[in-house]
């Protein structure tokens, strides 16, 4: 097998060759991976089976459903996206013809979480090679069923000149790291997301980093709870609440509280069973590790429902928590299992105060019909997206950008803006010969009024 320098190498010479600038053979390479995921559809659901017990609607609905939506959209759209954009010239400049060019960035690394293994892992690369770039493609280890069915995928699509997945856990992404690329894109954990941002700066690598954070849920006394219930039972517990955007605790009008918990009760029942573990619906948690982490924030806290462990089963079950201390464990990182915390204000000062005291949030949820209300929480606090009265959907519209802010990650993609993360906006002036003033040109005595009165103007 070729080392990683082997592959880099390998794969910069092609880029070199100009043949992935090809529209055509973009287009090629594509519609080869579509042929290639459908063929392996019912592999890529069983793996997710074998990897979560995740259910084949979940999977297909999360993951398989969404990357075969943007393979199409790239298929469309490719030919218009990839057409140098012409903008409006400058005074400054005229006369001329000025375009901005989408030229791809060279080799990129592309490492995936282990939360949604088929979908962050696919999306980036489709968006990648759509761009015209060669890719290095890094699978979780911690999903083992599903990662070898991405490098088999992987493997029957691309020459490894253009695309490669190389599996491994920490050992491998170290070696990967070491190396210098033309672009690094990361999903993952804050706590990783550091160490990847420390690495690209030893070579200036520019990076788009899809963290997490504590995702919080504003719940006021206008709307109607069982329809509050039912929307953020289902958000929370998808994947088991292993989502990166979950509301990671919610922040209730005090008067509501323990109406919005009996309906979260009487919902979870509903759609999971008294006993949620024998619910073909509900994932498991990833590992015995992560169980019992989750195990170890229920610790001294006061569970109003749910709260049972099965460490052997990777199991949680679907667990209300009431009050917990702002300084708690729970509350001092993500929680990323089926928990969740229930807050109360009286005022939108004591919001504040909760929100604040975190780092920014990759996702900010508010179910209310205050209008004014609204307003003021989506203008005052900053977080990487939102949804007015509904749970995770910014996520599943390809027109609207994805990304964090602060500790929750940089960069945006998703649909067009995926193509436009792995692409260099290359500014490009045609600056025609028939005319050229003089006055740019010195000597410049007397010119200096008329320069002024020239960036007055300018706009």
């Amino acid at each position: 097998m070729n080392t990683v320098p082997n592959i880099i190498k390998n794969q910069r010479v092609f880029f070199k060759s100009q043949k992935t600038k090809d529209i055509t053979y973009r287009l090629k390479l594509l519609k080869s991976l579509k042929k290639e995921i459908l063929e392996h559809e019912q592999d890529i659901l069983d793996a997710l089976k074998k990897d979560f017990k995740k259910s084949e609607f979940e999977s297909y609905i999360s993951e398989v459903g969404l990357v075969i939506s943007g393979l199409n959209l790239a298929i469309k759209n490719l030919k218009k996206w990839s057409k140098p954009k012409r903008v409006k010239s400058s005074f400054l400049t005229f006369p001329s013809k000025d375009y901005i060019y989408k030229d791809p960035y060279g080799t990129v690394l592309i490492i995936a979480p282990w939360n949604y293994p088929f979908l962050l892992a696919m999306e980036p690369l489709i968006m990648a090679i759509a761009a015209g770039n060669t890719v290095v493609l890094k699978p979780s280890e911690l999903t083992k069923h599903t990662s070898k069915v991405i490098t088999e995928i992987i493997q029957n699509t691309f020459p490894e000149t253009v695309a490669i997945s190389i599996e491994g856990g920490v050992e491998t992404s170290t070696i990967l790291l070491a190396e210098k690329w033309d672009y690094i894109f990361f999903t993952g954990s804050t706590k990783v997301g550091k160490i990847i941002a420390k690495a690209a700066a030893k070579h200036l690598t520019p990076v788009t980093l899809e963290l997490g954070g504590k995702s919080p849920c504003i719940i006021d006394d206008t709307v109607n709870l069982k329809l509050v219930a039912r929307r953020l039972v289902w958000g929370k517990l998808l994947n088991g609440g292993q989502t990166c955007i979950a509301a990671d605790y919610v922040i209730a009008k005090s008067n509501i509280k323990h109406k919005l918990i009996d309906a979260l009760k009487t919902e979870i029942i509903r759609r999971y069973g008294k006993n949620p573990k024998l619910s073909p619906d509900l994932p498991r948690i990833i590992n015995t590790k992560n169980t019992k982490r989750l195990a170890n924030l229920l610790k001294d806290i006061n569970i109003v429902f749910g709260g049972e462990v099965d460490i052997d089963a990777c199991y949680v079950s679907p667990t209300i928590v009431d009050s917990p201390s702002l300084d708690s464990k729970i509350m001092q990182e993500e929680i990323f299992g089926p928990i969740l915390p229930i807050l109360t204000y009286e005022t939108n000062e004591e919001i504040e105060q909760i929100i604040w005291k975190l780092e920014r949030p990759l996702s900010l949820y508010l179910f209310s019909n205050q209008k004014p209300f609204i307003k003021e929480v989506i203008e005052k606090f900053n977080y990487g997206g939102g949804v007015i009265n509904d749970l995770l959907i910014h996520f599943g519209n390809h027109r609207l950008p994805f990304g964090g802010i602060g500790a929750s990650g940089m960069g945006k993609y998703h649909g067009k803006h995926g193509y436009e993360t792995f692409s260099n906006a290359k500014p490009i002036i045609k600056r025609g010969n028939w005319f050229d003033p003089s006055f740019r040109y010195a000597p410049y005595k007397g010119k200096m009024s008329l320069l002024k009165k020239v960036f007055k103007y300018l706009g």
